[in-house]
């Protein structure tokens, strides 16, 4: 497969993605210090993209935020039932119950190159299944002490290729990895 996976999230200093509520109250806090037109890079990486992966827990936390911030990307929304989406034009979703192997083969004989992966159990579903290509983490200088882990149990080693690191003057700090293997 030709297809490039790609992960491109913020987690904390300990490791989580969300508080255990799915609350991310402590990355809009440490975005409020983040100059204006700084997305770290995430604006570039959402160009070059077809089409965005995610669960279902994920896509209606996104729906929480008030403004949709995908513009008129494709989303794919994980689900084993019928979801009813918005009826407006502002929103390219649809849903899929297929195996992430059958999906990821229907999307590249359709002529996508490149998905980008959101939501924690989605991430980790795409890694069990050996998918992910590349991760890129931005690492939020905070710790929550419990709540959503970006990574979870393994069934065997995922080893990662370091590509880049850099740090920014909020004190966020951005790696990105290639897989691999799982």
């Amino acid at each position: 497969m030709s297809l490039e996976i790609s992960v491109f999230i913020s987690t904390s200093l300990d490791g989580y993605i969300a508080r255990e509520d799915g609350g991310l109250d402590w990355l809009d806090a440490a975005n409020a210090d983040v100059p204006d037109g700084e997305d770290f890079g995430f604006i570039q990486f959402m160009q070059s993209i077809d089409s965005i992966v995610m669960g279902r827990k994920t896509y209606e936390k996104v729906l929480s935020f008030g403004g949709w911030p995908y513009g008129a990307a494709s989303v794919i929304v994980l689900s084993r039932t019928p979801i009813e989406f918005p009826d407006d034009s502002e929103h390219n979703v649809s849903s899929s119950s297929e195996s992430l192997k059958e999906l990821c083969h229907r999307l590249e004989s359709e002529g996508q190159k490149h998905l980008y992966v959101d939501g924690g159990i989605t991430i980790r579903r795409f890694l069990a299944d050996g998918l992910i290509t590349d991760v890129t983490v931005t690492t939020v200088p905070v710790v929550l002490g419990s709540g959503i882990p970006l990574f979870g149990s393994v069934e065997k080693d995922i080893t990662f290729e370091h590509v880049a690191t850099k740090s920014f003057d909020v004190g966020f700090v951005q790696s990105t990895y290639n897989v691999k293997s799982a």
